[in-house]
Order: structure tokens, then sequence, then C-alpha cells
């Protein structure tokens, strides 16, 4: 699969962890669909993937509300993890993405994961694919105030990188990750897992990703 980037001199590349550099997201939808049926709440597949980009605690308040549950956001975030740690063995990369990663590295182009996943899940699924070095700075849960899709994530990895909004191209598969990106006033280019063909290019904010 060749993922194509848009135009541009890019000098900081920021990926999503799941469903963009690990091909997690079905393993994810697993753990929480067990977890959630240990506290009767409904989560169906669908949106699962449309929340895809948000926080635990955000999912959870959200489903506590739209259900009138009050289920513990720890709890259900230990669950989940541990649950998603038994299916780490079944993971793999989404095809096409570490020949850009590897480019970043080889080209010293600054990098980060920037996630709506915890530090934990993220360390242990860049481990297992053997890619967590590659990374300079891993931006997750708790980093930031707001989830995607406010700017906030990537704001904060262009500020760690030292790279200026506007020279960073974000890799999402989500779209809310890609309004995230937007608002952040970043070019972006839309990742499909495994099971969603070839990544396809999805422009750049107005002035960004010409050539500089």
């Amino acid at each position: 699969m060749i993922i194509q980037l848009p135009p541009g001199e890019f000098r900081a590349y920021l990926f999503d962890c799941d469903g963009t550099v690990a091909d997690s997201m079905p393993l994810h939808y697993r753990a929480w669909k067990q977890t959630l049926d240990e506290w009767d709440c409904a989560f169906s597949e669908d949106l699962f993937y449309a929340w895809g980009g948000r926080t635990v605690a955000d999912i959870v308040a959200q489903l506590n509300a739209d259900q009138g549950l009050a289920m513990p956001v720890e709890a259900v975030a230990r669950r989940a993890e541990q649950l998603y740690r038994a299916l780490l063995p079944r993971l793999a990369a989404v095809p096409g993405i570490v020949a850009h990663i590897e480019h970043a590295r080889e080209r010293r182009i600054p990098s980060a994961v920037v996630s709506g996943s915890t530090r934990e899940s993220v360390t242990a699924s860049l481990t297992v694919l053997g890619l967590l070095d590659r990374f300079d700075t891993l931006v997750c849960a708790g980093d930031y105030p707001r989830a995607k899709p406010a700017p906030d994530a990537f704001l904060l990895a262009a500020d760690r990188l030292g790279v200026a909004p506007g020279d960073c191209l974000v890799f999402e598969d989500s779209v809310l990750g890609i309004e995230a990106a937007t608002a952040a006033g970043m070019a972006s280019v839309r990742v499909c897992g495994a099971a969603g063909g070839s990544g396809v290019a999805s422009g750049a904010p107005s002035g960004e990703g010409s050539p500089r």
C-alpha cells in the first residue's frame, strides 16, 4: 500500500498511533466491548470507530451520560488496558506507514506520536512493533486539556519538537484526528488501516502543504 503525501517540505511528522501506526483498532474494540459488557453498557462498533481519537475519560463520560450509568473511569480504563495487553501478540503495523517512519528517521525529520490513548497503551503497542525508539516524543491522554478534534494534542507535539504548526504533517486515520490537525493549522494525510485499503492524501489547510 502506497500512502501518498500532500506536496511540501515538512519539518516534522506527527503520527496518531491506533489505526495509523498500529493496526490496533479491532483489538481495542474487542477489549472495550468485553469491558463494557461487564458494566451492561452498550457500545457498537460503528460508534467506537466514529469516536476514534477521543480519550478514555471522554468516552466513558459520554457513555455514562448517554446511558444513565456511573462507570468509574479508572476501573474501565484499567480493565480495557488489561484485555488489550492480552491481545498484543496479534498486533501488526498498518501497511505502508513504517516506510514513512523510517524516512523521517533517515532524513532526521523530528517525529512524534500523538494519541488519545494512555501512555501505557501507546508504549506497549510501539514496543511490540519495534518502533518505540523511532519517535522523539509521545503525546498521550492526560498530556493535554482537550481531546481531538481540538488541536491541543498536535500543538503540544509541535511545541515539544520545536517546529511551527504550519511545518508539520499529520498522519491520521480518524475524522476527528483530521479535524484536529486542520484546527492546528497543519497539513494532514488520511491513513486507512489494513482492512481499509490505500491511504489517501486529505489535502492541507489553506496556505499549507505547498513547497517551502
